[in-house]
């Protein structure tokens, strides 16, 4: 069932997504070669829980009955982990990529946004990537208006991605952000155009292109959580949480927090 939100629950929705982008901003400020990602979910949690808000991730339900349930408060997720990275003590090294996806429950609502990050000097192919993800997210972000279906997200994600040669990752998707992280409707990163649930106002959803440099097929990693390329390949996400408009999307979560941080770190 797809919940429609009422202007004011969509502003509550837009406060939960703030402090995700705010808490995505202090991990910005740590992120270097030598530190663990370990580190950035402590400081993460520990930001979160001072903001009077709950990690949601942490604590969240294997996808298989009877496996662990998810330890951290982030997921980071290296170079060729796709998603659901679970934080360790293996330090960053320089040339890795880090996505970081963040969600939190303030208020009776949820947040949901992710980054991808470079550890110091990162190739130029794997910045094209990011770069390319990160287009996708927006053009994806476009489509999400009142007429149009879910298909045509999905349709844009994936042709700015594979017209560059890119693989769009299937088994994961986007998702409807409310009361609940994950709720109807289910947000691809490719489709058909005119195809999927009608978009309407009210609607809040997550978009979260999952790109790789290869190929798009995955494997479980052994944690019975990270997600990574089977031929090992780096893999890129950036996502944004969104209320459908009229005439254009609303972005409940940002990335000027984060941005902000990495343009003082390069001065």
């Amino acid at each position: 069932m797809i919940f429609l939100k009422t202007d004011e629950e969509i502003e509550l929705l837009r406060q939960a997504n703030l402090l995700v982008g705010r808490t995505l901003a202090e991990v910005a400020k740590l992120i270097e070669p030598g530190v663990t990602t370990r580190q950035l979910d402590t400081v993460a949690e520990e930001f979160i829980r001072d903001h009077g808000a709950v990690p949601t991730f942490k604590g969240f339900p294997n996808f298989e009955p009877g496996l662990p349930a998810f330890p951290g408060s982030l997921c980071t997720s290296v170079n060729e982990m796709i998603v659901h990275g679970i934080p360790n003590d293996e330090p960053l090294k320089e040339g890795d990529i880090v996505s970081v996806d963040c969600g939190t429950y303030l208020n009776g609502f949820c947040g949901d946004s992710a980054y991808t990050f470079c550890v110091g000097e990162v190739s130029k192919e794997v910045r094209e990537l990011l770069r390319v993800t990160k287009e996708a997210l927006y053009l994806g972000i476009e489509q999400a208006v009142v007429g149009k279906r879910v298909g045509d997200i999905g349709n844009a994600v994936q042709q700015h991605c594979e017209r560059q040669g890119y693989g769009v990752v299937r088994e994961f998707t986007g998702h409807g952000v409310g009361r609940e992280m994950h709720e109807d409707p289910a947000v691809p990163n490719y489709g058909r155009r005119g195809n999927g649930a009608k978009l309407k106002k009210g609607m809040v959803i997550a978009i979260e292109p999952m790109i790789t440099m290869g190929r798009r097929d995955i494997v479980w990693e052994n944690d019975s959580w990270g997600v990574s390329t089977i031929d090992r390949k780096p893999a890129a996400h950036f996502e944004h949480t969104v209320a459908v408009g009229l005439t254009k999307a609303d972005i409940l979560s940002s990335f000027d927090f984060v941005e902000e941080v990495l343009r003082n770190k390069q001065k």
